[in-house]
């Protein structure tokens, strides 16, 4: 968006309709000693190609994801996104795609989201998806605050797997309730969350594969919960795992909760990202967020409605089951466009394809002097013991132009036996000079 600045008569043209009588009176409730009182240090004004000079040479400092080796995952994905989604999502027909109020006129939206849906239970293995989430962290929280309505109790136990800014949204949303239960980090995929389980708990919620990259039994925890009259949340923040792994539906889940980052939806640095959500029949009056659903027209044609939508902005806020208003929805139109592309027989081979780059990682990585792998289970996502503080270790290697990974410790900086940890992620794009390259940059720095 272009700067267009008013001149000294607009101003004041504008300060007379609302009856301000200059600037400082905008701001007139504003508390004195929250008002700033010195010069900010910016500099003078620029004609506009010199300003535009000057950010393409701060634009050139950055190292994207595709300048070099890259194995930073935890949570994020690079994945190849075709040509055709960022095409497609660019038409003017997606513009404004956002809450279908009126079904006569957003037919298109509604047959995406429709669709959207039906591609996230397929590929969950669960009865039913909703049109998106704010993304995968807010999605787990909202998953809690689904379970409680659901059991009507107030336990919740959080794996020592579950990725650290999720946990740390759930505990944001309960307000640090002392019904909620954090069990601690588990790098080597120990601690048994199913000890936590009583007749008071309302959900356990299980990441896999967990931020450490161990594939967790959910099959075994759904029936633990299941005895108690709990239920299982299963989160995945590599949304690709699923073209291999089975279906959480298939193993007993209640409630699934990814981010959908992963297809369709490039890094970005960080962001928009897309949550995905899907459930049980019976639980779908407490399902938080949008719902579409085919119908026909007065003249018997398809036809595409919100079937439910339960948001704040539609009913009163103390009844709605969420208070996130937006949907990501034109990152679920990515996905969905995506998804479409590969088809089931595509979206098998990506993961496969995405598996034995992992494989040929953690085999390279064994092989390295003062590297272990911690994962006897992974798909995509690994992590190592070195014999160096992390944070370090990948600073150095980010000189040579080597992202390799993320240091555990920048995640959970209060836990000191995870200083020499490094969790990393081999995708279809990840290749085998990527590999070596990483490989022997280690071998270097760990002499």
């Amino acid at each position: 968006m272009r700067y267009l600045p008013h001149s000294d008569h607009e101003r004041a043209d504008m300060l007379g309709v609302i009856g301000a009588t200059d600037i400082d009176a905008l701001f007139s409730a504003v508390p004195k000693a929250a008002l700033k009182n010195f010069t900010l240090d910016l500099p003078a004004h620029s004609p506009e190609f010199l300003v535009e000079a000057h950010m393409r040479a701060l634009a050139g400092k950055n190292h994207a994801a595709g300048d070099g080796p890259f194995f930073v995952g935890a949570g994020a994905y690079r994945h190849h996104i075709p040509a055709t989604v960022d095409h497609l999502i660019q038409r003017s027909e997606w513009l404004t795609a956002y809450t279908p109020y009126q079904p006569e006129i957003s037919q298109g939206t509604l047959q995406m989201l429709f669709e959207f849906q039906t591609q996230v239970a397929k590929i969950t293995g669960m009865d039913v998806a909703n049109a998106s989430l704010y993304d995968g962290s807010t999605g787990t929280a909202e998953a809690v605050l689904m379970a409680r309505r659901l059991t009507r109790r107030n336990k919740i136990v959080l794996s020592g797997g579950l990725h650290p800014h999720y946990r740390d949204v759930v505990k944001a949303y309960l307000k640090d309730d002392p019904n909620l239960v954090c069990l601690s980090p588990s790098p080597e995929g120990q601690g048994d969350i199913l000890d936590h389980i009583d007749g008071d708990t309302a959900a356990i919620v299980i990441q896999t594969p967990d931020f450490y990259g161990h594939l967790r039994d959910l099959k075994g925890a759904a029936d633990a919960a299941h005895a108690q009259g709990a239920l299982l949340i299963v989160v995945i923040t590599e949304v690709v795992s699923l073209g291999l792994l089975e279906a959480p539906g298939a193993l007993g889940a209640d409630i699934v909760v990814a981010e959908g980052q992963g297809i369709g939806n490039a890094l970005n640095f960080g962001g928009p990202y897309l949550g995905l959500m899907a459930t049980r029949k019976e639980f779908i009056r407490q399902m938080p967020g949008r719902l579409c659903g085919e119908t026909v027209d007065a003249d018997g044609n398809r036809g595409f409605v919100l079937t439910l939508s339960t948001r704040e902005q539609h009913i009163r806020r103390e009844k709605a089951t969420s208070n996130i208003c937006t949907n990501s929805g034109l990152c679920a139109l990515a996905f969905s466009i995506h998804m479409a592309l590969l088809g089931e027989a595509g979206f098998v081979r990506l993961a496969r394809l995405n598996h034995a780059n992992a494989v040929h990682l953690a085999d390279a990585l064994a092989a390295v002097p003062g590297v272990t792998v911690l994962n006897s289970t992974f798909f995509n996502e690994m992590t190592i013991r070195t014999g160096q503080p992390a944070a370090e270790l990948i600073e150095r290697l980010a000189q040579r132009g080597i992202l390799a990974g993320v240091p555990a410790s920048r995640l959970l900086p209060e836990d000191p036996e995870v200083e020499n940890l490094i969790i990393l992620a081999a995708t279809e794009l990840t290749t085998t000079a990527d590999i070596a390259a990483l490989c022997a940059a280690l071998t270097e720095e760990l002499a």
